[in-house]
């Protein structure tokens, strides 16, 4: 098991790259997000509870039901956990260590941007990811991609702030305007064996489902075609563009906009989104389920 609950929201970061990163992202989704941390803090907000010993007995509630392994939350933490790190292979301890000796051009060298067909399998297989987690959490079988579309709808808060990074900073800024056309083409025409050599895939394979590759990029091409529309209406809703997340984001982080697949392969090593809102989504989806029980 990975360290408790409380101890993950406790130890999430109040500043650092990630939450820059996010925090560029407010003009997409004004307000929805708020970086919750620390565990008791957390409930505070969520119930709106001020008395220290209901307080504590939601938190120990919350606790118990994240260890109970027939539970799905520890294998959403899983999911979250991995894609990131999965994500970013070029390895995030030397590039951080870069970081701390050198300008953003200065370390753009040392990084491999990945090609435009393995950033668009990242961002299908991320996607499922989430569609994945989102069972693990509500209890329902890993293949349900219709009880996922119809909650998407609903999204707010961090969960919803998640698919706005997953749009921004694995669709459009790597892949352009057209990113949702280009992965679902490039899911189309791959092989299982291709699938199988991709990175991120390999990380989370075991919770995908699917008896074998083939199954499996079949329920992926299948689940990003289903979400593409709510993709593609997200983005002309909002009026994303490529260049106006690159704006907002230079706000946060310091690069040169010429270089935008550097840029990308910049995110994937050091903007760990996935991890740190998933947790906060487990959360409170922990807090809101222990008020009910108690």
């Amino acid at each position: 098991m990975s360290k408790p609950i409380y101890e993950l929201v406790d130890e999430l970061p109040k500043g650092g790259l990630t939450v820059g990163a996010l925090n560029s992202l407010d003009f997409v989704v004004p307000g929805q997000w708020n970086n919750l941390v620390g565990f008791v803090n957390t409930i505070r907000v969520v119930t709106g509870e001020t008395d220290e010993a209901l307080i504590q007995q939601i938190g120990e509630r919350a606790v118990t039901l994240f260890n109970d392994k027939s539970q799905g939350y520890q294998r959403a933490l899983w999911l979250y956990e991995t894609v990131d790190s999965a994500s970013g292979f070029l390895g995030t301890a030397a590039l951080m260590n870069r970081i701390g000796q050198d300008t953003f051009l200065g370390f753009l060298k040392n990084l491999t941007p990945k090609p435009e067909r393995a950033q668009s399998i990242d961002l299908c297989v991320k996607l499922v990811t989430e569609l994945v987690a989102f069972c693990q959490i509500n209890g329902i079988p890993g293949d349900s991609i219709g009880d996922f579309l119809a909650a998407l709808k609903d999204y707010s808060g961090e969960s919803l702030m998640r698919m706005a990074a997953l749009v921004s900073f694995d669709g459009l800024i790597p892949l352009g305007a057209g990113f949702t056309d280009q992965a679902l083409s490039v899911l189309k025409g791959m092989s299982p064996s291709e699938l199988e050599h991709n990175q991120t895939f390999k990380g989370v394979r075991d919770l995908v489902p699917g008896e074998n590759a083939a199954g499996q990029l079949g329920f992926i091409t299948e689940s990003f075609e289903s979400t593409k529309g709510w993709m593609d209406n997200f983005v002309s809703s909002k009026g994303l563009t490529q260049s106006g997340v690159v704006d907002n984001l230079s706000n946060f982080i310091q690069f040169s906009k010429d270089k935008l697949d550097y840029l990308a392969a910049f995110l994937d090593v050091s903007v760990k989104y996935y991890r740190h809102t998933g947790i906060q989504t487990l959360a409170r989806r922990l807090i809101e389920r222990a008020v009910a029980e108690i």
